[in-house]
Order: structure tokens, then C-alpha cells, then sequence
């Protein structure tokens, strides 16, 4: 049976793959444009499966904030090469999930690929299509829900850093600057309060070994050498820390003082970067051209 343009058309339309994919799909099936679809379906999903194990460590950070803006989500979405996380296909299907997450507030990412999209269909099934479509591994790695009595303040870094505050108090400017401050400075933890104990006492251990070969310290009282550790780990709480870090705007006021003065505070703050804390495979395309010449 000869197949038409007009079939391969729509069949394109459909599944958004390749013309001579489409083609020798509706040959196969002799025409029949529903068993097509299936094919390439099953397909994509063999693809999508293939391609699972490869780094995903490009992609983009979506922040998406509701009409009142006191609840926020904030999505990574991965990609394998900086040229798909701009493809206009990715960024949009990472917005759409940034929607459902804000939607639907799912527990976990397993309940977030359950999710349907506006579409019909579920984060997961448009994940693996889009895998089949264009050819590299998408993966959603991680979003968090924030919510908060007070408009939240947000900024995005282009589309590799996002960043929102649960500020009380203050105002929308104030919550900006601590929301750039945060996507500039990267702070770990809130405040000391939060910085895990274990990793204090670890600290410590390394500033007390330091302390011990310094030569300022040679002969001091045992006081002073207390005094000297207890500097550096307050030091080290300032740089981890929001509230102990200097501001970003003006570097001789630390960010608690700031929010002090505006009789505010932060309650919470989440800070997304594209591909934090994942380990990228390093390329070596001299070799890599090597290995398949002798391949060949």
C-alpha cells in the first residue's frame, strides 16, 4: 500500500518524530495510522529506556509561583547537553511540570511523574516521548513546594539558578535583594541554629589540628587557643550561613542585620542550581574520535 503525505503528516503531528521514522512506520503497518502511533510508542519508550543510564547533568531550573504568590515550586529538569536544555520542546515540557508540581503538590518526584499534564498525559509518558523525540536523556531530577503566609519573592538566573524566600516582613524589594543574595552566595543553612551538629563537631576537629601547628599559637594559654577555635568556627557559621553571610548590596552589614533593621525575617529559603552536586562525565573527544576510528 502506498502511503500518502497527508498520512505522514499527521503521523508526524502526532508524535512529533522524524518524516522517514513516520514513513516506515505506516509502511510496516500498511498504512493503518493507530497501529503506527503504537509502534513508534513502543519505540520511544525502547529509546527512552536505552538512554537511562547516560548523565543528565544540563537542564533548567523553573520557578513557578500561584496567582497570590504565597505558594511557589521550584523543578530541575535535566538534560544530557546545554543545546537541548535551550530547545524550545525542553523548556517547555520543564514549564509544564513546574505547573503540575505547583498544582497538584505531589509528595515525591515518583508522584510528580504520575501526574498528569495538560495534555492528558502523565510528566512520565511525555518524558520518555520527548527522549524518543529528541535523542538525549531527560530526566526530572527534584522540585520543592514552598508556601508561606506572605508573598514569596523569587529570581531566576537566566534558566540555571532559581531561588525563592519565605520572607515575613519587610517588602517586595527587601525580599528581591535576599532572594539575589542567595542565588549570588549560595548559603548552605539559615541561620547556626541549623547547621547540623555532626558537622560542627567535624569542623572543629579540623580547626583544632590547625590551631595546634600555628605559630601564633606557640605557648598561649590554653584560654587563648579556645578563643582561636571558637573564632574560626564562628567565621566558618557566617560564610554557610544566610543570616552570618555579608549583603550582597552592601558587604559592611551582615544579611541578619539587615533584616533586623527591616523588622523581618526569613523563614524559609530553597535555592535550585542546574545540575548541583551531580558527577559530569568528562569528555574527551580526541579519544572519543580515536575510539571510533578504530572501531570502524
Amino acid at each position: 500500500m502506498a502511503v500518502t503525505a497527508e498520512a505522514v503528516k499527521a503521523l508526524r503531528e502526532r508524535t512529533g518524530a522524524g518524516m522517514m521514522e513516520c514513513k516506515k512506520a505506516l509502511v510496516e503497518t500498511n498504512g493503518d495510522l493507530e497501529a503506527a502511533a503504537e509502534i513508534m510508542r513502543k519505540s520511544g519508550l525502547a529509546k527512552a529506556d536505552k538512554k537511562a543510564g547516560r548523565v543528565a547533568a544540563e537542564g533548567v531550573v523553573v520557578v513557578e509561583r500561584s496567582a497570590d504568590g504565597k505558594q511557589a515550586a521550584v523543578v530541575e529538569v535535566n538534560s544530557e547537553t546545554d543545546f537541548v536544555a535551550r530547545e524550545k520542546d525542553f523548556q517547555g515540557f520543564a514549564a509544564d511540570v513546574a505547573k503540575a508540581a505547583l498544582a497538584v503538590q505531589p509528595a515525591d518526584v515518583d508522584a510528580l511523574l504520575a501526574t498528569k499534564l495538560a495534555s492528558g498525559k502523565t510528566v512520565e509518558e511525555t518524558r520518555r516521548e520527548l527522549i524518543a523525540r529528541i535523542g538525549e536523556n531527560i530526566g526530572v531530577r527534584r522540585f520543592e513546594i514552598i508556601r508561606s503566609d506572605a508573598p514569596l519573592a523569587t529570581y531566576s538566573h537566566g534558566t540555571r539558578i532559581g531561588v525563592v524566600v519565605a520572607l515575613l516582613g519587610g517588602d517586595e524589594a527587601l525580599g528581591r535583594d535576599l532572594a539575589m543574595h542567595v542565588a549570588a552566595i549560595n548559603p548552605m543553612y539559615l541561620s547556626a541554629d541549623d547547621v547540623p551538629a555532626d558537622q560542627v563537631a567535624k569542623e572543629k576537629e579540623i580547626f583544632v589540628a590547625q590551631v595546634a601547628q600555628d605559630p601564633k599559637a606557640a605557648g598561649k594559654p590554653a584560654e587563648i587557643v579556645v578563643k582561636m577555635v571558637e573564632g574560626k568556627i564562628r567565621k566558618f557559621l557566617g560564610e554557610i550561613t544566610l543570616l552570618g553571610q555579608p549583603f550582597v548590596k552592601d558587604d559592611k552589614q551582615m544579611v541578619g542585620d539587615v533584616l533586623k533593621k527591616a523588622n523581618a525575617r526569613v523563614a524559609r529559603f530553597v535555592r535550585f542550581e542546574v545540575g548541583a552536586g551531580i558527577e559530569k562525565k568528562q569528555e574527551n573527544f580526541a579519544e572519543e574520535v580515536a575510539a571510533a576510528v578504530r572501531g570502524s
